[in-house]
């Protein structure tokens, strides 16, 4: 099967490419930057907001990977073009653009990755723009498939990065009301592996589904198994009046030593509760999870291979 995997250079994308390979798959790479050097995939450099090589991209592809909408884009556009708040329209671009040419190429399958959304309540605005990017791809192939997930734990995700640079440079941890709302983190190989398997499966054809790992923990309680496995004992204060705000996101990002324009919407989905709406990925994909303590041993392992952890 010819495969497009898009924002291939990226934290998922990068995974998923050799994964899609081990199974027999011929992959192309679609990225705004070229792959590195030791990539042997060969990869369409374009940009899905203005177009340019999608439909380069899409010759001869059976199912395409969108996998574009990560926190590290609203990241980019920031850093690029100064206005976070921008972020929305240009995803939406890019689905479209995306949604059009893999019609026009013939293309079976679409598989988009996006994020948990709170069952009730207010939903923020980089989850409201996911939202939007997964009705225009869902339609845009006769078997798509729509991934929703929660906190990816890995090596390369931005997310779990801040938190672990959190806890590693604060003595003493000032957590918002939000520590109280709970989610379900995910081990990225079990993201790739459901992501892979979805390629072929006919069960999960025009689905949404939600990812989530086995583990329903705090967000205060994540931290504190961060702590744990980096061997620090962080003692906490909880502020049960403070939710999310400008000010504390920009001082966590300085801190963590990342953009506020990716430290901002991560920060304001922690206002609620985000929870699976059920578990029939891991059902109909049958895919075994790991646990929250092994994804977060394995991507602090992973971590260390490259890059030292000051904290361990």
């Amino acid at each position: 099967m010819n495969i497009l995997v898009t924002g291939i250079t990226g934290f998922v994308g990068s995974r998923l490419a050799p994964r899609l390979e081990r199974d027999g798959h011929a992959v192309r790479g679609f990225s705004r930057r070229p792959p590195d050097a030791g990539s042997d995939i060969p990869t369409v450099v374009g940009d899905a907001v203005s177009g340019d090589g999608l439909a380069e991209a899409m010759r001869d592809i059976d199912v395409a990977y969108f996998l574009m909408h990560s926190m590290e884009a609203v990241a980019d556009v920031a850093s690029r073009d100064g206005d976070a708040g921008a972020f929305g329209e240009r995803e939406r671009a890019a689905a479209e653009n995306f949604a059009r040419e893999a019609a026009a190429a013939g293309v079976r399958r679409v598989i988009y990755l996006g994020g948990l959304v709170p069952a009730g309540g207010p939903v923020s605005a980089h989850l409201r723009s996911r939202l939007a990017v997964e009705e225009i791809l869902l339609s845009s192939a006769p078997c798509s498939v729509a991934f929703r997930a929660s906190i990816v734990i890995g090596a390369g995700s931005r997310s779990f990065r801040f938190l672990v640079r959190l806890v590693e440079r604060l003595p003493v941890l000032a957590v918002p009301a939000w520590r109280t709302h709970v989610t379900t983190p995910i081990d990225e190989r079990d993201v790739t592996e459901m992501l892979a398997r979805a390629a072929t499966s006919e069960e999960v054809c025009g689905l949404s589904l939600d990812l989530g790992g086995p583990d329903v923990v705090t967000y205060g309680e994540l931290i504190d198994r961060i702590g744990d496995h980096l061997l620090l004992a962080r003692p906490t204060i909880s502020f049960k009046r403070l939710t999310f705000t400008p000010i504390a996101s920009r001082v966590s990002a300085v801190i963590a030593g990342e953009q506020h324009a990716l430290i901002g919407p991560l920060m304001e989905s922690l206002d609620q509760d985000l929870l699976p709406r059920d578990h029939r990925a891991v059902e109909l994909l049958d895919v075994r999870l790991h646990s929250l303590d092994a994804a977060i041993e394995h991507a602090l392992a992973e971590w260390e291979a490259t890059e030292r952890l000051a904290a361990r």
